[in-house]
């Protein structure tokens, strides 16, 4: 199913992915890994051997797909935690051993493995015929995926589990068949590069936990104190006039200070955090559905939004494009 990722389109046709996508330099093949992965540590398992790297790679938003192999065998570990981000590492053919929560866990043709090295160390050796179809995944995309879908963000008990799943019979397989596909047809579209983003994170998120045994159905969201989910229901309403966290606390019953501990249980983030991504979230409908002679400027004052600079950072960052293309498209749709 994905023996062609990322190198044949859907209708067979050899993709052309310019010069640079195979390597027999060790700092050739260590620079590529770096930008798409993270820095780590290479050391192969036959000292003197050379690489015969594959080195491609496509955007998804903020996922970076990349069919990758050294071309001989290898032992990384020292991941960047600085770096930030979630490796999936997705077995094509041949073989990794990696670090796991149940001590060294091999993957084959077909099987996945997840892990955040932005919370949990990790190694990994792979045999000379592996053959990946990786993810990168930054961990503040998947927090964010997560408290949009589930409403709360997980701790640890998830971001710290390194985790074996796929395999014959998963979902996760044609989705990357998809995806892989969808990036190379949809080439320079924000929008099929933010859903391809949004598919893989909140799938990834299912079935890492699913693996880990942990609930996003019936976990914290379920959990949290009825102040929080007040305290939610408030700040999502009252966005546009962004009140103060001390306000809300005291409509709710309780201090500032037992607000934030409450929200950082059961949440994962603060309440400043939570209101900023629901500020974000109606900037973003208002630049969608507001008519035409309403300016971006005129619809981040109304939000009381001075910073364009900063937000437009922040919108990026969240959205996968600037205000002023989603105000383009939006345009574009009700001429």
């Amino acid at each position: 199913m994905l023996e062609d990722a990322l190198v044949r389109d859907a209708a067979g046709t050899p993709i052309f992915n310019g010069d640079g996508t195979r390597s027999r330099d060790w700092d050739e093949v260590g620079a590529f890994c770096q930008s798409v992965y993270m820095p780590y540590r290479v050391r192969p398992l036959d000292r003197l051997s050379r690489p015969d790297a594959t080195m491609i790679s496509a955007h998804a938003g903020q996922v970076i797909m990349t069919r990758f192999s050294y071309g001989t065998g290898i032992h990384l570990d020292r991941f960047d935690p600085e770096a930030g981000n979630i490796l999936v590492l997705n077995t094509l053919q041949g073989a990794l051993d990696h670090k796991s929560d149940q001590g060294s866990v091999s993957t084959g043709a077909g099987e996945s493995f997840v892990v955040d090295c932005s919370r949990t160390d990790y190694w990994l050796e792979g045999d000379a015929n592996h053959m990946q179809l990786n993810l990168t995944i930054p961990h503040l995309a998947m927090a964010d995926t997560a408290e949009r879908w589930f409403g709360f963000v997980p701790d640890d008990e998830l971001w710290t589990r390194k985790v074996k799943f796929g395999g014959p019979g998963s979902a996760w397989l044609p989705l990357l068949d998809y995806a892989s596909k969808s990036v190379v047809q949809g080439a320079g579209s924000a929008a099929i590069a933010r859903h391809i983003e949004e598919i893989l994170c909140v799938e990834l998120l299912r079935h890492w936990a699913g693996a880990a045994g942990f609930s996003l159905e019936n976990g914290a969201r379920c959990a949290a104190p009825g102040y929080v989910r007040r305290a939610e229901e408030i700040l999502a309403a009252e966005a546009r006039e962004a009140p103060a966290i001390g306000d809300v606390a005291q409509r709710v019953g309780v201090t500032a200070r037992t607000l934030s501990g409450g929200f950082a249980k059961f949440r994962g983030i603060s309440p400043r955090v939570f209101l900023a991504a629901r500020r974000l979230e109606g900037f973003r409908a208002d630049l969608k559905t507001l008519p035409p002679e309403q300016t971006v400027t005129a619809i981040a004052s109304n939000w009381g939004f001075s910073n364009f600079g900063a937000l437009a950072g922040r919108y990026r960052e969240r959205f996968g494009e600037s205000p002023s293309q989603t105000r383009k498209r939006a345009n574009r749709h009700q001429a």
